[in-house]
């Protein structure tokens, strides 16, 4: 018997006076793919911390308030009262059973805390200053932290330290600890301490959560049901409690039968497996199938690019890529609008991969710049290169060879491979015969890490949307995921035990600019700093964008209320439907 929801409710619940008035009950359907998309329901339900408005603004959430001294020291205040879905009390003592017993124990975390605990690899002082205060002083300013907290996939800096106590070896009776070892067949008691502590996987029931939806169903299975948590934070503008839907059902389908299965009126809240060129099938399955399709614009920097590989294996084409002339000329040799108009109906945003109109940074100067379709600069640009013609219409690399390029992608969809037939043509002008390869994601990856693949096709920067105040890290190398320079990114986030250092001028000043933004102490610098990484991003052209801001379906439900008519779909900032708060959705019969 669950005590009265004033007793459920913090001393301070989250105010949200855009929810509501609602109507409490109802199963909400949505359709996924695969088991591990347990996850999307941490993603969707975007209890964080701090989140985003659908403004793009920072405010506490979880928290109740968050004081800031000299960008470096960061005090959080939890709501008193607070609980865990379990009903046990949310604490600093979560903060510090994380810090101290998960962090910073070399058995749990062997590498030590996350690379967003450390600045100029230096982890903050931690202190808790009561039973709702902890503290964390950095030496220098760490702008990063708090867009850490709000992201899709948030740094965890909390556990719920009186479940997961028993699993670990310096809380639980060793006798106990080594029965459920052996019960849950894992090696050791870290391995089984980090199977169960999974907030982000959202794949054990047993493990207290404060989202919105609280997980019912242990994998493997085909439907996963998520349970209203009658300990959750907010409220709407009436003081009724949040989420307003008891609960989500979750059915796993193949990937391809989601569209069918959406058009057939299976789900009540469908984007994920759905896309562009599934709009029109929809559409037609809009009356019978009891459902509205809306159109989102996407929040990528593109949402197809061209990644030449500057860490490519093969010297000659690497040289090729690291020439400026020769990433600019292939540049103004894509026709954009042809592929626009052909493949998008003309209703997406042409331009190289940069920001895009909805965020404060948008510089439309910036995204347009040696994006128009040229080819005579084009050609004039690899003519200065030195790649001289051949006899067959085709130019020669300096080691003879016909300049014939190879674009692998994953093969996932078709519309990578239209993408790919319309450039190949326009890239005949210049001299380049383009042809494409697929192969499976995991395969091409690899190749890329390697630098077998000389150029891949894949989405541009996750955030199109970004502030001065959002990390500009996915701008710099610094992630093995940069197809454009796998090897160096590998090398920063292995702090040098693998991959390359940087070796060419504007990467390394990227990189240098990516760590002051990490030390700047307000918004002016930070801005600063933003727009000098876009300039030399949009003077260097280190990967191609095409194509941005494409409508993707969202599909809703008749008897579904409170989803915007229009919003953007996007991973960071979004959380896809999180920014828009899926707890305010609810069910008219």
């Amino acid at each position: 018997m669950l005590p009265p929801v004033e007793q459920r409710l913090p001393a301070v619940p989250h105010l949200d006076e855009e929810a509501g008035p609602g109507r409490h009950g109802g199963d909400l359907r949505v359709l996924m793919a695969k088991a591990k998309d347990t996850r999307q329901l941490v993603v969707y339900g975007y209890a964080r911390l701090l989140c985003y408005t659908p403004e793009l603004l920072l405010e506490p959430d979880i928290l109740e308030r968050v004081e800031v001294r000299e960008g470096r020291i960061f005090t959080l205040h939890l709501r008193p009262g607070h609980k865990w879905s379990d009903g046990h009390p949310f604490t600093a003592e979560d903060f510090r059973y994380w810090w101290e017993d998960v962090a910073n124990n070399e058995e749990l975390s062997p590498t030590g805390p996350p690379a967003a605990m450390l600045v100029d690899g230096k982890p903050p002082l931690f202190e808790v200053l009561g039973d709702t205060a902890v503290r964390y002083s950095w030496e220098t300013s760490n702008a990063g932290f708090l867009p850490a907290l709000a992201g899709a996939r948030p740094l965890y800096i909390y556990r719920p330290a009186h479940y997961l106590k028993r699993f670990h070896a310096a809380h639980a009776l060793p006798e106990a600890l080594a029965r459920a070892v052996e019960e849950a067949r894992r090696r050791s008691w870290a391995a089984l301490h980090n199977k169960l502590d999974s907030q982000y996987k959202n794949d054990n029931p047993d493990l207290p959560t404060l989202q919105p939806w609280v997980p019912l169903t242990r994998p493997p299975s085909d439907r996963f049901l998520f349970a209203r948590n009658p300990f959750y934070h907010r409220v709407d503008g009436g003081g009724r409690q949040l989420p307003y839907i008891d609960r989500v059902v979750m059915n796993i389908a193949a990937s391809g039968l989601i569209p069918a299965k959406t058009a057939a009126g299976a789900s009540d809240l469908q984007a994920r497996y759905l896309r562009f060129d599934n709009v029109t099938f929809l559409k037609r399955g809009e009356e019978p199938g009891g459902y509205k399709v809306r159109l989102w614009r996407t929040g990528k920097g593109a949402h197809a690019a061209l990644y030449p590989n500057l860490n490519a294996a093969d010297s000659v084409w690497r040289s090729l890529f690291r020439d400026r002339r020769v990433r600019r000329a292939l540049s103004l040799g894509l026709y954009r609008e042809e592929v626009n108009e052909v493949i998008y109906f003309g209703l997406a945003l042409t331009g190289n991969n940069s920001l895009l109109p909805g965020s404060p940074l948008y510089d439309e100067a910036v995204r347009q710049r040696w994006a128009a379709y040229d080819p005579d600069a084009a050609n004039a640009l690899l003519d200065e290169a030195g790649l001289r013609w051949g006899d067959d219409g085709l130019r020669l690399l300096p080691d003879g060879r016909p300049a014939e390029l190879i674009v692998e992608t994953a093969g996932e969809s078709t519309e990578e491979t239209d993408i790919l037939e319309l450039v190949r043509d326009s890239w005949r002008e210049l001299g380049i015969a383009l042809h494409t390869k697929p192969l499976q994601r995991e395969l091409l990856r690899n190749r890329i890490f390697s630098g077998q693949t000389l150029m891949s096709v894949w989405s541009g920067w996750e955030n199109g949307l970004a502030s001065a105040d959002m990390s500009p890290a996915e701008l710099a190398p610094t992630s093995q995921q940069q197809l454009q320079w796998p090897k160096w990114g590998q090398y920063h986030e292995t702090r040098g035990a693998a991959g390359e250092p940087v070796d060419m001028e504007a990467p390394q000043r990227l990189y240098a600019l990516n760590e002051a933004w990490r030390h700047a102490r307000d918004s002016g610098e930070r801005r600063r700093i933003w727009r000098e990484m876009l300039e030399i991003h949009a003077e260097e052209v280190f990967m191609l964008g095409i194509v941005g801001g494409i409508r993707q379906p969202v599909v809703v439900s008749d008897r579904l209320r409170g989803v915007p008519e229009e919003g953007y779909y996007n991973w960071e900032p979004g959380a896809h439907f999180g920014i828009f708060r899926p707890d305010r959705f609810w069910l008219a019969n």
